[in-house]
């Protein structure tokens, strides 16, 4: 498939093209709202990382948060529903959120105001393509990866975030013994992060019976709700980082 071409806003409001191969994400057309740019002007340059891609070298933490602490990293935290809570929960840990969709950002922003933290870090990009580059080597002591794009059909799973390749790129950069927490709500994907992550001589399964129990520690946003609703059922699970 050929790769795709996207316009990605650079710290000065300029655009540039940044290219890609496939995706773990489909642009969604919806409208950002008033208080959405509202929070994107007034705390962009505060809380979003410069993260222009290709990056020169990877990002330092340490620099990034103006202080050294444990880095958790979620990939997709979509309108920050549960990621702002769970951060304001860490005041003892910096943690750095990949998020694709601007008017998520701007939601995202407003939240943190509100929280009033200031331990939370937004890089407004795809992960699949810029975690390699932007995420040093053996940094991350926790990843959340909390109900990826779950691409039902059968010809789009290529797309799919969790694959051994990326597998194989999140071993490189979590330290030994980190925790790599996933949920989702679709049952062949979660057979598929258990197939993948379980065969994977990097990771363990935090529980022998395969499936985590549900994780306390993360709120339930609106979008889980909506999936109970629906009749879903939502899969845990836990791999440990060998």
């Amino acid at each position: 498939m050929a790769g795709q071409t996207a316009d990605r806003p650079t710290s000065a409001g300029r655009t540039e093209q940044v290219r890609r191969g496939i995706v773990s994400f489909v642009r969604r057309g919806g409208r950002i709202t008033v208080a959405q740019r509202r929070n994107l002007d007034r705390y962009r340059h505060r809380w979003v990382v410069d993260a222009t891609l290709p990056a020169a070298e990877p990002l330092d933490p340490a620099a990034v948060f103006g202080r050294e602490a444990p880095l958790i990293v979620e990939i997709g935290p979509g309108m920050g529903e549960s990621l702002v809570p769970m951060a304001a929960a860490r005041p003892e840990a910096n943690v750095l959120a990949f998020e694709v969709y601007e008017p998520a950002v701007g939601s995202i922003l407003g939240k943190i105001a509100e929280a009033g933290i200031e331990n939370l870090r937004v890089v407004e990009g795809d992960a699949a393509a810029a975690f390699e580059q932007l995420i040093p080597a053996e940094s991350i002591d926790r990843l959340w990866t909390f109900f990826p794009d779950p691409w039902p059909k059968k010809k789009h799973h290529k797309r799919r975030l969790v694959s051994r390749s990326f597998a194989d790129l999140v071993a490189t950069r979590m330290k030994r013994h980190g925790i790599w927490r996933l949920a989702t709500d679709w049952e062949d994907y979660a057979g598929q992060m258990r197939e993948v992550l379980d065969d994977h001589p990097r990771f363990v399964n935090e529980y022998r019976e395969g499936w985590a129990p549900r994780w306390e520690q993360r709120p339930m946003t609106r979008f889980e709700e909506r999936g109970i609703a629906a009749g879903r059922h939502i899969f845990d699970l836990a791999y440990r980082r060998r």
